[in-house]
């Protein structure tokens, strides 16, 4: 009989406010049961600064396996270095990226990156969510280039509706993105940036799909104690979501 195959999803660990022993836990649950991979949902750094990312990387390069990464609001540089902000707002997030992202090379499984953070909106709070039409087309692409895959989960950093949690993410474009990736055949979308985990089935369009939020391994907690999730892909296609939680 076919092993399942494990992976970890992980979100908002916040280097600069981060829980140390959250992530010395984490890391030792990775390094005892060696997921085929983890898949982190953005927030990696606090105010997205030179000393965060550096942290973040030499924590990030002790995981003993495969980690995709995506970026979150909280990496671009903050509101009071508006120029690298507004011109180079993802430098250091792509260095750490091509320094530590290793691709997941499993037969039956595609990661599909999903942007979800824009360096500036037409609203005050610039920390939510946007799809835009050509972020969501890559993503489609993504999709289709992997639609031998049996299990095709999407990662990004916001939800891209809310689900019934303390903070939301007021996802512009969002509820139209989730449609179109359901009519795409996505197995799953995963996200982070509420701080509390969750798992829902969504139906949009006559096309049900899943969408499945991460906690943190951050200080800033909302309703829930620090949390990963445990994903497990069985041979038939299910997918089992266990949220570990930091006693």
């Amino acid at each position: 009989m076919d092993q399942p195959t494990v992976l970890y999803h992980v979100s908002d660990l916040h280097f600069g406010y981060e829980d140390r022993a959250a992530l010395d836990w984490f890391a030792a649950e990775v390094d005892r049961e060696r997921p085929a991979a983890v898949i982190c949902t953005g927030d990696l750094t606090m105010r997205g600064s030179a000393r965060e990312f550096a942290a973040a990387t030499k924590w990030l390069a002790q995981l003993p396996v495969p980690v995709s990464l995506e970026p979150g609001n909280h990496d671009v540089p903050y509101y009071h270095h508006m120029l690298r902000r507004l011109t180079r707002p993802y430098a250091r997030y792509r260095a750490l990226e091509a320094a530590l992202e290793s691709e997941i090379a499993l037969p039956d499984l595609a990661v599909v990156p999903l942007k979800t953070v824009a360096r500036a909106q037409f609203r005050l709070n610039w920390s939510k969510g946007r799809v835009s039409a050509g972020d969501l087309d890559a993503a489609l692409q993504g999709l289709a280039h992997h639609a031998g895959r049996r299990t095709r989960l999407v990662a990004c950093h916001h939800p891209l509706v809310e689900a019934d949690t303390h903070a939301t993410a007021s996802t512009r474009g969002g509820k139209r993105a989730l449609a179109a990736l359901a009519r795409a055949g996505a197995t799953a979308v995963l996200s982070g940036h509420v701080h509390d985990p969750f798992d829902k089935l969504v139906e949009l369009d006559g096309q049900t799909i899943r969408i499945i939020g991460a906690g943190t391994l951050s200080q800033r907690l909302r309703t829930s104690r620090p949390c990963f999730n445990r994903l497990e892909l069985n041979a038939n296609g299910a997918m089992d979501v266990q949220v570990r939680t930091l006693d």
